[in-house]
């Protein structure tokens, strides 16, 4: 449990007030510093809804989107290892709505009407989408151990052309950036075979401008294509996103097959299991940094309120007291992009910080702006005084408490089992390879070691270092490589190897080329046997080279 202040200081803050976790903190200060700030500017007319208790007490929630046949319903199918109520799955567009899959005490459905009015869910502002929505947005309840610590979000499939975008009855895009502000992860799909990306995609990628830092994609059913046709879907995917994600930064992308299915074509098999894990992990971490998750939420919520009351006073400022109100709303709004470098230079913005002009002069059209409120300098320093201090103490006791409490892992489902037994990441492969084995494993290729060894002048059954050093240069691994090997093949520290050792930093050199990464200290299983401290290593490795 997070605790918002030290036991030495009586559980409470220099304001007397008490708060018992940091949830608990975030929501006091949203509701006593930011949501003043919030209601005098009209913010959420403007940008997004009041957050509630349960927006901060949710657990992690992971975001689903993609066209249709991409895998989404397939891909939650596999994270939890069994079916959940409401789900479809075809190659034909079969998620018509969003579903909502949490963790209950009984499986079933609840109909978005009933959800919404629920308050300890996190979905209760999405009532302003209307009945069009909220008749296709269920949440589907069952037990599973996965869901104990997330939430996934399954979206519609995305169609190609206007027809779909006109035919859904809601504003798509706004639905996914109010998700997209919430969840804690946006993971987009994409099939090997279907990289397009349609107008309705890219302007759903769009919402979740800001959002950046969220976003991971997956390029689904990779195994359906050979390695040199993988290249080239890879490329076309990466140059596609780039078209649409206009950030410096490349997005992360795994590959793989996201299913329980045999793979179509094994060749990739390696890379798709490191992936696969890569992924497991990002998605495990979750419910460690939810907290800083959402704090982090809350500072770029309180960034961009402030602009917008900078924003909302300086029209109410500008407009006259009695004529020609309609003529200096319209200059106004056209003006507004210069308006908001008066505001960069007047109170030190970064741009990025601004709303989307385009988007604000359409929502200014429909407001008088002599009824928009005079800056309250008040309301904006007590938000000020909690980003300088408030937040700056709330996040040294996250660091402190998540220090001294046991990290928290999504587990159950496809994250369970992979780990442990013969079946686990990089066993028996690599430095791992014969760990199993009676013999050892180097004793295989030491006939072949051994002719080069006889070639580099020993003396007394052992070679220098500098007459190791030119052959081991050979594989043209860098010199901090071959100090590494040099260090763990050189068992006995004397400065020269003899043959077991000399066959050990062949057989490292082996791995490394291989692409494993070396140990920090030498396995057992992989000491030469004249150096073990086990006095039967000798007959055993005696009786695997006859």
């Amino acid at each position: 449990m997070f605790s918002w202040v030290k036991q030495e200081q009586g559980g409470r803050n220099k304001d007397g007030e008490m708060y018992q976790t940091v949830t608990e903190g975030l929501q006091t200060l949203y509701t006593k510093k930011l949501l003043p700030l919030e209601e005098a500017y009209l913010f959420h007319d403007f940008h997004s809804p009041a957050l509630e208790a349960a927006d901060f007490q949710s657990k992690p929630m992971v975001l689903l989107v993609g066209q249709y046949s991409t895998g989404k319903t397939t891909f939650i199918r596999y994270l939890l290892e069994q079916d959940f109520p409401g789900m479809r799955i075809g190659p034909e567009p079969t998620t018509d709505g969003f579903i909502a899959v949490m963790h209950g005490d009984n499986e079933g459905v609840v109909p978005g009407n009933a959800l919404v009015v629920d308050p300890k869910k996190p979905f209760r502002k999405l009532n302003a989408f209307g009945n069009s929505f909220l008749n296709r947005f269920i949440c589907s309840q069952m037990p599973n151990q996965v869901l104990q610590s997330i939430s996934i979000i399954d979206t519609p499939g995305i169609l190609s052309g206007e027809k779909q975008r006109i035919s859904r009855g809601y504003d798509f895009a706004e639905v996914l950036r109010w998700f997209g502000e919430r969840v804690d992860r946006i993971i987009l799909l994409f099939d090997a075979h279907k990289l397009d990306i349609s107008d309705e995609f890219s302007e759903a990628i769009r919402a979740f401008k800001g959002q950046d830092d969220k976003i991971r994609v997956v390029l689904n059913k990779a195994d359906q294509v050979d390695t040199q046709q993988l290249m080239r879907v890879y490329g076309a995917l990466m140059w596609s996103l780039g078209k649409v994600i206009n950030t410096p930064e490349v997005v992360r992308v795994y590959l793989g097959s996201f299913w329980a299915k045999p793979l179509q074509n094994t060749e990739n098999r390696r890379l798709f299991e490191a992936e696969s894990q890569d992924l497991f992990r990002d998605i495990q971490s979750l419910p460690r940094n939810a907290a800083l998750r959402k704090l982090n939420d809350l500072i770029k919520r309180a960034r961009l309120a402030k602009v917008h009351a900078y924003i909302i006073s300086y029209l109410k400022k500008e407009m006259p007291s009695l004529f020609g109100r309609e003529k200096k709303k319209e200059e106004l709004i056209m003006r507004l992009p210069e308006i908001y470098t008066i505001l960069q230079r007047e109170h030190h913005i970064s741009p990025g910080d601004f709303p989307n002009v385009a988007k604000m002069q359409d929502m200014l059209q429909h407001y008088d702006f002599s009824k928009f409120p005079s800056l309250k300098m008040k309301l904006i320093e007590s938000v000020d005084k909690m980003l300088a201090n408030k937040i700056a103490v709330l996040m040294a006791m996250i660091r402190d408490e998540e220090s001294k409490a046991p990290p928290v892992l999504v587990s159950g489902g496809a994250f369970e089992g992979s780990q442990d037994g013969p079946f686990g990441q990089g066993y028996g492969e690599g430095i791992s390879a014969g760990a199993d084995a009676e013999d050892w494993i180097v004793s295989r290729d030491k006939h072949r070691y051994d002719e080069i060894f006889y070639t580099l002048m020993p003396v007394n059954g052992k070679i220098t270092g500098v007459n190791a050093k030119k052959e081991m240069m050979n594989s043209r691994l860098p010199n901090t490589v071959l100090g590494k090997i040099w260090k763990l093949a050189d068992c006995d520290k004397d400065g020269m190897l003899d043959d077991e050792e000399f066959a050990l930093a062949q057989h490292l050199i082996k791995v490394k080329l291989e692409g494993y990464e070396l140990p920090s200290e030498l396995p057992e299983h992989l000491v030469p046997p004249i150096h073990r401290k086990n006095p039967t290593a000798d007959a055993m490795y005696n009786h695997s080279e006859d």
